[in-house]
């Protein structure tokens, strides 16, 4: 189960994913049930839409997902 505070870390965390990211993470994640979404629903559906999705993937499964690589979309950028 998810504790609260991993539970706002998922939300930072799905709000800094593009669409790249997203559409890998809905590849790789392992939920309990079917993700098959279409490519065309995956290109074409809003970004807020499909990290809502996402977020709601996680929160169902209780599960934050693998982020090793996206780790970096977090952290500050010097200017």
């Amino acid at each position: 189960m998810l504790m609260p505070h991993q539970i706002e870390e998922l939300i930072v965390l799905v709000g800094a994913m593009d669409r790249q990211t997203l559409v890998r993470q809905f590849g790789d994640f392992r939920a309990g049930f079917p993700l098959d979404f279409t490519p065309e629903f995956l290109r074409s559906a809003s970004l807020d839409r499909l990290r809502h999705i996402f977020l709601a993937v996680c929160l169902q499964c209780q599960q934050m997902p693998q982020v090793e690589e996206e780790l970096d979309v977090l952290a500050p950028t010097a200017a």
